[in-house]
Order: C-alpha cells, then structure tokens, then sequence
C-alpha cells in the first residue's frame, strides 16, 4: 500500500509538468540534430554543384572540353572553286555522325555545359538536345561559343590563293587542328564584300579562345590588286598562305571547271591563244593569268615581308600531305598535330583522303566536283606553255626563295 501511494505521488500534477518538459527538451534536441544531419546531405550535391560549375569555367576544362568539339566537328559542305580532300557530308552521314558523337559523349560522362546538360521533357526537346550535343555546322558552333568561350577576332591568318592550287584542302587539313578556327565558306571580303565593313566581316568569323587562330581563305585575293593593301589596313603582322601548282596544270583544271558548268565554251586550245599559228599565248585570258604569280607576287612584296609569307606546293600536298602540313603548322606557330595519321592516300582518285584518328569510320575523300578528269590537251599546247611560263616561273623562284621545279613536269596537263 505504501509503495502505490509513492507511485501515485510520483504521477501528480507537478512531477507531470517536469515530465512534459524533459519529453519537449528530448524532441527539441532530436529535431536539432535531425536538422544538422540532413543539413550536410541537402548541402552537398548544392556544393558539388558549385564547385562542378567553377571547374566549367576555368581554362583548362574549357579549352579541354571545347577544343574536342572543335576537334571531332566534321568538315563543311564547300564550294567548287578550289580542291579538298573531303566531300561536303550528306543529311545521312551528318546524322550517323551525329548519333555516333552522342553515344561517345554520353559513354564518357563528359561534363558539358549546364544549357546542354538541362533535362529534357519531351521528344522534340531530345532531338533538340542531340542537335546542341552533336552538331558540326559552323553556324552552330558560333551558337555554341558564348562569350564565355571564347570572342569573334579578325583573322590572323588568310590563306590567299590561288585558285585550283589545293586551298580547300589545305584549309580542311588545318581545320583538324584544334587550335585553328576557320570558316567554312569564302568570305571574298576584300575583293568583293569590302564595303560592308570590318564589323561584318568579323561577325562572319568563329569564336576562338585565347591560343587559337583565326583563318579564312579565298584564293581569289591573291589577283585583287587592291587586296594587299586593305589586309595591310586591318592588320600588319597577318600571316599569307599561298597554295601554288603548276601553273600549266592549274590552268587546265580552272578550264575543266569551267567546261562542267558551261559545256558550251570554246575548247581550251582555242581560248589559250590570240593567234596559234604565230604562237601568241593570250595571258589576258584569267585561266592563264592567274598563274603569272610573280606577276601578282609583286603586288603583295609591296605591304608584306616574305617572312609573313608561306608557300605551299600544291603538288606535294598531294604527294606528301603531312610534309606540308607540318611545314604550315610551323609557319603559324602550331604544334605539329596534324600528321601522316590524318591522311589516307585513294589510289583510285590519285588524292589523299582525310580522317580524324579517333574514328573508325571510313575516311572522307574528294566529292564529285574534286578531281575532275581534265580533258585530253594537244601535247604541243601543253609544251607552249611551259615555254610561255618559264620566265614568269624562274623570277617566282627567286622572289620566293624556292624551286618548285615545274619545268620538269612536260606532263603536267595529265595531273589532275
């Protein structure tokens, strides 16, 4: 009896007050560290978060990240005035690339930008985000470089001509390179678009990032009288790249492109002379003419200093690609990246073939328009003309310091 009545005691009103504080103290401090605990889970992926986008924006993940976009982006479609090795790609082959580039992206877990990595709701919003991941199109990498990636310059480099001589597949080549960005299309800002002014023509450009190069090319510059001195205007210390061919051969194949688009010409024979049986070559005629270059060489020595000038033989970019390619990345003060392992040579169309390492797709060679099987020359033609060019060719020589040795090829009009 005695020991109920201290329980009873024990449960009266004022030891149910300490009680009911003790149970409210004990919940307090269970919802205290309850809070502190999922306070470090709820933080931490907002942290990984923060500190996930601090390493977007440093250099080297940048340049890392965007230098292999750049890198794997495929070539532009191109136009029909000069030679390439690779053909522009059709809608199938942009979207095999495309799917094959997404697959390789998401195999790596590669971090991307959080507009590309936001998630998608809808099918439409999927083939959107493919498009963003995948595409190699100039104007979507422009898209693609905010500012934070990089600024629009003006070119460092221009690839100047000449017609015929190997441009496009001289500038395809550099394009592999990923410290090179460079538009697809011709600008022919000044030869034909120079009044539009300098802002246009820079908007025209791709954004690159500090260390990257800046390049167009359009072979027509090099016989623009006027051109020297307008590229002079915008920079002085501008790097020139010239492509030059046998200017026997390179006139014949200008011929054969014009003979596709206009079967109706007179024959090659007949536009080649003012009177055959005199023998008067008609240099007037701009088949011919473009390939005085020392003619046209004179002009730019008036603004430029042979030190910013580079010349590639035509020829031996298609004998020996890599050879010229690591003397081109040398003059523009790149890394010799581009190597003998980006080329394979198609016996069938007599040029090499260009390839990215990392694929294992076959590689891209010459479209229809490249490569063009030139009409059969009269052999005496062909002779008279190396007699006519010779001069023009020794003095070419001497002002470039170089012997590209076209007085040896009497077969010239057979190289395509």
């Amino acid at each position: 009896m005695a020991l109920w009545s201290g329980t009873s005691l024990l449960t009266s009103k004022v030891p149910r007050k300490i009680l009911f504080m003790f149970t409210l103290s004990l919940s307090v401090t269970y919802l205290f560290y309850s809070l502190v605990s999922c306070y470090g889970s709820l933080q931490f992926p907002l942290q990984e978060n923060y500190v996930f986008q601090g390493r977007l924006v440093t250099e080297e993940t940048t340049l890392g990240t965007l230098r292999e976009k750049l890198y794997s982006a495929s070539v532009q479609g191109f136009t029909e005035e000069d030679q390439g090795f690779t053909a522009a790609p059709t809608p199938e082959d942009a979207e095999e690339d495309a799917g094959r580039r997404g697959r390789r992206q998401r195999s790596r877990g590669g971090a991307v930008p959080a507009s590309v990595s936001a998630p998608v709701r809808s099918g439409a919003g999927a083939a959107e985000r493919e498009r963003q991941d995948s595409s190699t199109t100039d104007s979507d990498l422009r898209a693609n470089c905010t500012s934070d990636y990089g600024e629009k310059k003006l070119p460092q480099a221009i690839i100047i001509g000449v017609k015929k001589g190997g441009t496009r597949a001289l500038l395809e080549a550099l394009r592999v390179h990923p410290d090179v960005r460079a538009v697809g299309n011709e600008p022919h800002f000044f030869d034909r678009n120079y009044e539009k002014g300098l802002d246009w023509y820079r908007d025209l450009m791709p954004s690159t990032l500090e260390g990257q190069i800046t390049m167009e090319k359009t072979p027509s510059y090099f016989v623009t009288n006027h051109a020297p001195k307008r590229i002079h205007s915008m920079a002085r210390d501008i790097k020139l790249i010239m492509v030059v061919r046998n200017p026997v051969t390179r006139a014949i194949s200008d011929y054969t492109q014009t003979l596709s688009k206009k079967p109706e010409i007179p024959t090659f024979e007949v536009l080649a002379f003012k009177n055959r049986t005199l023998g008067l070559i008609d240099a007037s005629w701009s088949a011919l003419r473009i390939g005085i270059y020392a003619l046209h060489l004179e002009s730019w020595m008036q603004y430029f200093p042979l030190s910013q000038m580079h010349f590639v033989s035509g020829e031996r970019l298609i004998l020996d690609p890599a050879g010229e390619m690591a003397k081109v990345q040398d003059f523009l003060g790149l890394k010799r990246i581009v190597t003998d392992k980006h080329f394979y040579f198609n016996k069938t169309k007599g040029f090499p073939c260009l390839k990215k390492p990392e694929d294992s797709s076959a590689p891209r060679c010459l479209g229809k328009s490249k490569g063009r099987t030139h009409p059969k020359i009269d052999p005496d033609v062909i002779r008279r003309l190396h007699k006519f060019y010779k001069p023009f060719n020794m003095m070419f020589y001497q002002m470039t310091g170089q012997n590209f040795q076209w007085e040896l090829e009497e077969g010239g009009g057979q190289i395509r």
